[in-house]
């Protein structure tokens, strides 16, 4: 796989509610195959980025590509199509709690394809195998741990094969030995089927673990400020910002 060919291209973005503006002037590449990482303290606008990346905000200004399409230009039936090939695991797992794991994993399948109930329980199950959830698949939300209901988010993120995934806090909740196995699991998807990954968390050692390429968003200055590997941004950088947030001001 070329890791030097663009899925995700932001241009001149700006980010605002109203008159206030939280970011602008954002520019980045996510390439192919990346574990991309969108970092900063808490109220930068992680998420907010996010939102506008998957569909759910409209920026204020500039534009979002995948590949050569416009996001945000293009007809509403077409961005219909570019959101289907995305999966989405919310920072609290957001699973229906009234719905077994193989309910809330077939889900997308049932409206969004034509297959045969069947068959669809048959994905569900190979999903959440991989997520090392075999045997689990008529428990509900309220029966299993915070790190197998983010497992479970994933499978349901997996479903329908995205080409993108895009993950809000994914270890938020989790205790160290899980959101470890969680960082695993990511590096795992990427490599064994290729796919583009978008993060967003503060987490330092996840920070560290997962990404190749990352965006650092700097509240003060409400612009991005850093972007490349978080290992060498520790390493290289020379804005003291970037330095205090990599090391918690330790160094």
């Amino acid at each position: 796989m070329d890791k030097q060919t663009p899925h995700i291209t932001v241009t001149d973005l700006t980010m605002a509610y109203g008159s206030f503006v939280i970011m602008r002037d954002m520019n980045f590449t996510v390439n192919r195959g990346d574990v991309f990482v969108i970092m900063g303290g808490s109220g930068c606008g992680k998420s907010t980025l996010m939102k506008i990346m998957v569909g759910l905000k409209a920026p204020a200004r500039g534009q979002v590509f995948y590949d050569d399409a416009s996001f945000w230009e293009v007809e509403p039936s077409q961005r219909l199509r570019l959101m289907r090939r995305f999966g989405i695991l919310y920072q609290s797992g957001a699973l229906w709690s009234s719905m077994t794991l193989a309910q809330n994993v077939g889900l997308p399948l049932e409206l969004n394809t034509d297959l045969t109930p069947a068959r669809i329980r048959e994905v569900t199950s190979l999903k959440l195998a991989l997520m090392g959830l075999a045997g689990f698949e008529e428990f509900y939300p309220s029966e299993i741990s915070g790190g197998m209901r983010k497992r479970a988010g994933l499978a349901r993120a997996m479903a329908l094969d995205p080409d993108i995934l895009f993950l809000d806090e994914p270890g938020a909740g989790l205790d160290p030995i899980s959101a470890r196995r969680l960082d695993d699991l990511i590096l795992e998807l990427r490599e064994t089927l290729g796919s583009t990954i978008v993060v967003v968390t503060h987490d330092l050692q996840s920070i560290f673990t997962i990404a190749n390429d990352a965006v650092f968003l700097d509240p003060e200055s409400r612009t991005m400020i850093a972007r490349g590997d978080p290992n060498v941004l520790l390493e290289e950088s020379k804005d003291a910002r970037v330095r205090e947030f990599l090391t918690r001001g330790k160094g």
